[in-house]
């Protein structure tokens, strides 16, 4: 069970073709990234699971459920969906932002503003915060306000575009932390679409690598992509060609080890290095 797409094809009407044959099972409770660079299809196939777009040929099915047989705002109202600008409505309310989808499901009022702050506090947005404005609130609030929406109506798929490519470098880590932390406590089934290969390597338990058109380079788990690189495209798109992910380490006065990358640019300390097999303690 899952999110399957089966030879899945987009052909715009002038011709440009988004996606072509793609296929891919995306297993229940876990997180897979799409990443690649603009025009690889990304988006393009994150929206075929809630009918954004439509397929030209192939079928995507949810749990064996054909998508293209089930009405489209119903099917969007069962599955979250984060965005990168969180696409707030700037006229509501934090606490009713997060409440728009349980409130379109027929949720009262009351209800849907308690499961809203109940979600707040999931997404470590603070309680006070309920009664601002979007306008209100820094870039990171926002995003979390949009996760927390996402999660309103308790939907078994999170679908993620690019959710944190507008902030700064430093909310961007504390909002990866913060999903990773959530997915391990709900087990939601996500898709993640983001071109940062960090990003990719630290939020997926599957990494799909695309090429232009939907083409898939590889797919495995950050382990696999990064130890074994299917093609010249993979190791240069991660940049394992030029050692940029290399890393080397010095040992400190004070105990502990200091790493730094193949450019000698320091990454940070450890306590202790990873032993291989057959090493001595």
């Amino acid at each position: 069970m899952g999110i399957e797409f089966q030879n899945v094809n987009k052909t715009y009407p002038d011709g440009t073709v988004a996606v072509d044959q793609f296929s891919l099972h995306v297993p229940s409770h876990t997180s897979t990234v799409l990443l690649g660079s603009s025009g690889c299809g990304k988006t393009t196939l994150l929206r075929m699971v809630n009918r954004m777009v439509d397929p030209s040929s192939g079928a995507v099915l949810i749990d064996d459920e054909d998508v293209a047989g089930v009405e489209p705002v119903a099917l969007r109202r069962r599955i979250g969906y984060v965005m990168q600008n969180s696409g707030l409505l700037p006229h509501r309310r934090v606490i009713d932002n997060i409440a728009t989808v349980s409130r379109l499901n027929g949720v009262a009022k009351a209800a849907a503003h308690r499961r809203a702050h109940e979600l707040m506090e999931t997404v470590g947005l603070d309680s006070a915060l309920a009664q601002r404005y979007p306008g209100q609130l820094s870039g990171g609030q926002q995003q979390r306000v949009g996760v927390a929406r996402g999660l309103a109506a308790d939907p078994n798929i999170l679908l993620m575009d690019e959710p944190f490519g507008a902030v700064d470098p430093l909310v961007r880590l504390e909002l990866q932390r913060e999903l990773t932390r959530i997915q391990s406590e709900l087990h939601k089934t996500i898709i993640f679409v983001t071109h940062d290969i960090d990003e990719a390597l630290t939020l997926g338990d599957q990494i799909v690598v695309l090429k232009k058109g939907g083409e898939v380079a590889q797919i495995g788990t950050p382990q696999q992509i990064v130890e074994s690189p299917a093609d010249d495209f993979v190791a240069q798109f991660l940049g394992l060609d030029s050692a940029r992910r290399t890393l080397s380490a010095a040992p400190r006065d004070d105990g502990g080890w200091f790493v730094s990358d193949a450019q000698g640019r320091p990454l940070g300390v450890v306590d202790s290095l990873p032993q291989h097999p057959g090493q001595n303690a």
